[in-house]
């Protein structure tokens, strides 16, 4: 993936009306966790999606209205539930994807758990919606998780054979072993984008390493704003492995660009978040 490549996937036509280029839910958040929702809402309107909404406890949900007047809110009265769940799995059809999973704490995992395992919208799943299921449960879905996500799915997957040998192994070798025994879960249309020093992004049949990003990439933020970025590219591709890949390096990209820019790992989720907007002016320099 490099610049050209993403600048393609924002891409609109002359004549495209608001909403052709997608509109995302993104549902999570908690009273602890209010800014990765709105991280992960704002990458993804960066990415060139037309519309999101986010669905949020109440409180959450006016604090990112405040914050952030170019999100939209649905506004969850009490807890994630079960039968909030089977709401939001008929509301979710009104929408090209879902993002799930930031900011909502592993009080929601009965929730995300019937969501997920009914839902069969394009998903990207993130952060806490990954933790309590195994890799047979998704479809039509990106993960992303980083090393201790990954750990605990394959645990809950009865892989947890495959550690000791991930824990070993470099990137090009994790990248092989995962996508040999995960067959049945890339064959489900599932793509996972593993985070790390290299991100590896996997499908049934490729496999894409982006070495875009740095040390300051470990900040809280980084990650829902990846995660927003995905959902924002594959709102408007529908291709789960290509919005991965430019989520990944671009992600990257401006976090290295940043760390130029601060001359030093003194930038933030937010930097990123702002400084998408140079991507075309990034490209011309180059």
């Amino acid at each position: 993936m490099n610049l050209n490549q993403v600048k393609k996937l924002m891409e609109r036509k002359k004549n495209s009306r608001k909403g052709e280029n997608g509109h995302v839910l993104i549902i999570g958040g908690s009273e602890e966790y209010v800014g990765a929702v709105a991280l992960a809402g704002l990458g993804a309107l960066r990415a060139g999606c037309d519309l999101v909404t986010i669905a949020a406890p109440e409180k959450v949900a006016w604090h990112i209205n405040r914050y952030a007047p170019d999100l939209m809110t649905y506004k969850i009265k009490g807890a994630f539930t079960v039968k909030l769940a089977k709401e939001l799995v008929k509301y979710a059809e009104r929408f090209d994807v879902v993002l799930i999973g930031n900011g909502i704490t592993r009080k929601a995992d009965k929730f995300v758990n019937y969501f997920i395992r009914k839902s069969q919208k394009l998903k990207v799943i993130d952060a806490d919606a990954l933790k309590s299921l195994s890799f047979k449960d998704f479809s039509n879905a990106v993960l992303t998780p980083h090393e201790t996500e990954l750990e605990m799915m394959l645990v809950n997957s009865n892989k947890d054979f495959l550690l000791p040998k991930l824990r070993e192994s470099n990137a090009k070798e994790k990248g092989e072993v995962l996508q040999g025994n995960l067959r049945y879960f890339l064959q489900n249309n599932n793509v996972l984008l593993m985070k790390g020093p290299t991100d590896l992004v996997i499908s049934r049949n490729k496999i894409a390493y982006n070495r875009t990003g740095n040390q300051g990439m470990t900040k809280g933020g980084t990650g829902d704003v990846l995660a927003g970025l995905c959902a924002g590219f594959l709102a408007k591709s529908k291709d789960l492995f290509k919005s991965a890949a430019a989520a990944a390096y671009i992600n990257g990209f401006i976090g290295d660009q940043l760390l130029k820019k601060k001359k030093g790992y003194a930038f933030i989720a937010s930097d990123i978040v702002a400084d998408l907007e140079s991507i075309q002016k990034l490209e011309k320099r180059k």
